[in-house]
């Protein structure tokens, strides 16, 4: 089945996914700063596989999938953090680092699926 938009993108539906459990898990944290920044950087994940496929060229597309990885990258290691310091409990961190792995190896098949250079 051809992807038509965004939406049918199965990494931009799994960081959707890991967007809400975050938001929601993280609803009553008092450090409002960690918070912050690991649901703009899981945000970033969702927003830059959107804006890339609506550029229209797959040059552009790949540029902002490998930013959005970096981003999952970066969720990868606050949600280590959080384990460390107790922010989320370690079975959830163990699920939500499984979430994330897996939306990076998506995101990686999918750049070397449009990649031809």
């Amino acid at each position: 089945m051809p992807i038509k938009s965004f939406e049918d993108i199965i990494a931009w539906q799994k960081a959707r996914e890991l967007y809400a459990i975050l938001y929601k898990s993280l609803a009553t944290s008092k450090d409002y700063s960690y918070k912050d920044q690991l649901l703009r950087a899981s945000l970033s994940i969702i927003n830059n596989i959107a804006e890339g496929f609506d550029r229209g060229t797959n040059k552009e597309l790949k540029q902002f999938l490998v930013i959005s990885r970096g981003s999952a990258a970066e969720v990868r290691s606050m949600l280590i953090i959080a384990g460390d310091l107790g922010l989320l409990p370690p079975d959830q961190v163990k699920e939500l680092l499984v979430l994330v792995k897996d939306i990076s190896r998506l995101l990686t098949g999918f750049i070397k699926s449009i990649s031809h250079d």
